[in-house]
């Protein structure tokens, strides 16, 4: 009996350390949008429209549609006053980039955060969601950001290869990004991987859960997810409790095992394996979002009133951590 009531604590103990996150999601109706909300909601639209020109995608398959993205996105960059880098490196006989601006900090420069987004699809997903509406949410956070100035520097950047057959591989160009970077003893303070940030749903039963999880978390879709291992758990509830102190949508958190179902599931998963904490913020991709790696993953599937709320709650974030 002893053994099962310790047994018994120790599980309520876990899942306690893992879904445990300061401050509270916000209820009720979200507030209206203004005119200039209305804008930056039709700006996030373009920008994923143009990214989906290829019904195919944009992948090692659909080369010229993944150079086209290469190419919009550092265009959109530039427009906001940046100058762009490119980390290309080579891979299958291509030469592939990571895409790159930087605001450097004005008084601990070496101390760094970067936001980012990965450009590439799976073959045959136009990927409105996954991940245009990442890549959407860095150009217009670099456009907020451009006439400011911070303490850190913030990087943005706009990764390839995320997705299959490189997925979870060497080959990721957050892998490569990140292995450079620990390998020039970089000081990455925090990162931040926007990962299918468009879906919501208020109708219940509409969220879904890897098993035990559907105990502890909302029925209905319509919230903002930050997702952590255990051990950038300091990082996840920082990040929450900031998002929730400055944001008028609803917000879930979790600090869990890598090897759960989702939790490793993007560009984060890099950084922790070069010793980096990093955080995944996503609607939570396949357990909502029916379209998910498919050909239906089209942009009028996207909420961009409600990615409003969602960028400008991660601005206010960001800034936080910035100064």
């Amino acid at each position: 009996m002893l053994a099962y009531l310790v047994i018994v604590f120790l599980v309520v103990a876990l899942f306690t350390y893992m879904i445990y996150m300061p401050g509270k999601s916000y209820e009720g109706d979200l507030p209206a949008i203004d005119d200039a909300d209305h804008a930056t909601a039709k700006r996030l639209e373009a920008h994923v429209t143009e990214l989906c020109r290829n019904p195919a995608g944009r992948n090692f398959i659909e080369k010229k549609a993944l150079d086209a993205a290469r190419k919009y996105i550092a265009w959109q960059f530039e427009s906001s006053g940046y100058q762009v880098k490119f980390h290309e490196y080579q891979l299958n006989g291509d030469t592939v980039a990571n895409i790159e601006v930087e605001l450097t900090g004005t008084l601990n420069p070496k101390q760094i955060i970067i936001v980012g987004a990965h450009y590439d699809t799976v073959p045959g997903a136009p990927g409105a969601n996954d991940n245009g509406s990442g890549v959407a949410a860095i150009l217009e956070l670099a456009d907020r950001f451009k006439d400011k100035s911070f303490r850190h520097t913030v990087r943005f950047l706009a990764f390839v290869n995320e997705e299959p057959p490189n997925f979870m591989t060497g080959n990721m160009g957050s892998y490569v990004y990140a292995k450079k970077a620990a390998k020039d003893k970089e000081n990455i303070i925090a990162m931040f991987s926007l990962e299918t940030i468009g879906y919501f749903s208020d109708e219940t039963g509409s969220q879904h859960y890897p098993p035990f999880f559907n105990l502890f978390y909302p029925k209905k879709g319509n919230f903002i997810a930050f997702v952590s291992n255990l051990s950038s758990r300091g990082l996840v509830t920082k990040s929450i409790r900031s998002f929730r102190a400055h944001s008028t949508f609803p917000s879930e958190g979790i600090a869990a095992p890598a090897f759960i179902p989702g939790i490793s599931w993007s560009d984060h998963w890099s950084f922790w394996k070069h010793g980096y904490p990093a955080i995944m913020i996503t609607d939570t991709a396949p357990y909502r979002y029916p379209a998910y790696h498919t050909s239906e993953d089209t942009p009028e599937k996207l909420d961009y009133e409600k990615m409003v709320y969602v960028i400008k709650g991660i601005e206010k974030m960001i800034q936080e951590f910035l100064h």
